[in-house]
């Protein structure tokens, strides 16, 4: 098992100015272009529920600030946190609030929508930030957050065309000794990286206050659909590390391994209104 750091200063790799004046949850995922292409949460007024479509921008490397583009998924209704995986030629972005929703696109410009299934899910068990991992050919692994049992909760759905999902169970859940119990879950925008045959979820928790704003635990297992119970210090599954970070996204280019972080104006992020990356390394 490997530790994740961060070891170097945050920079600005992205700031709206059209479309929005901050970034919350996002996505950056490289394209048939040779570009990095990224999707964000964004508003004018800062509010979870004034967040109706995203921000994309653009940038040929992970070392400039991107640039601004668009905005896509203005649908007139809610659009958080956005995960894009390309299949066969084709960019398939879910998003929430839940339902779960899917839009496909071949260029990652036009995105039309889709019906998406989830079968045999609990209540309550996947109502936003969506993450799909591919660990086969044709197997995907999607996990989103949720509430299990009035605690948060991630689940994990199986697919092998990203359009039908199944209910596997919950990947990490909270027990009864859990820090943080806010009535929607205290676990946000879950992201997993496979690393030398082990795999590492990445989990925000927070109640949205400031002291915990930037609170990202990293859990690791050998089993992808299980990384166990949450209590605190008070057993159960404990995080490998905490890292200070706000919704980050886990990017590798050349080699190297880069980790961003992002939130609403009014907390404390390294750059106000940005998304910000900084390098990650392991030991």
């Amino acid at each position: 098992m490997k530790i994740p750091y961060i070891s170097d200063s945050w920079r600005v790799i992205f700031k709206p100015e059209k479309y929005g004046n901050y970034v919350n949850d996002h996505t950056i995922v490289k394209g048939s272009d040779g570009d990095w292409h990224l999707y964000g949460t964004t508003s004018f007024g800062g509010g979870s529920y004034q967040e109706r479509y995203f921000v994309h921008a653009r940038g040929d490397s992970l070392d400039i600030p991107f640039s601004e583009v668009g905005k896509s998924i203005d649908t007139g209704t809610l659009a958080w946190a956005p995960c894009i995986i390309d299949r066969d030629d084709n960019y398939f972005m879910f998003y929430g609030p839940s339902p779960t929703s899917l839009a496909v696109s071949f260029d990652m410009y036009e995105w039309y929508g889709h019906k998406v299934e989830l079968n045999n899910e609990p209540l309550m068990s996947a109502h936003r930030d969506h993450f799909v991992l591919k660990v086969d050919e044709n197997k995907y692994l999607m996990y989103v957050v949720g509430v299990n049992n009035k605690k948060g909760s991630v689940s994990v759905f199986s697919s092998d065309d990203l359009l039908k999902w199944n209910f596997e169970g919950f990947a990490l859940t909270s027990g009864d000794a859990a820090p943080l119990r806010p009535g929607w879950g205290a676990m946000e925008s879950p992201f997993v990286l496979k690393k030398d045959e082990l795999y590492y979820l990445f989990i925000t928790y927070t109640e949205s206050s400031d002291k915990t704003y930037n609170d990202t635990l990293v859990f690791c297992s050998e089993n992808p659909l299980c990384f166990g119970e949450y209590n605190g210090d008070f057993g159960g599954a404990l995080p490998i590390t905490k890292l200070s970070a706000h919704a980050p996204e886990i990017i590798e280019e050349n080699g190297k391994y880069y980790i961003t972080t992002c939130g609403w104006r009014d907390k404390p992020v390294p750059h106000n209104g940005c998304i910000s990356i900084a390098e990650l390394d392991w030991k």
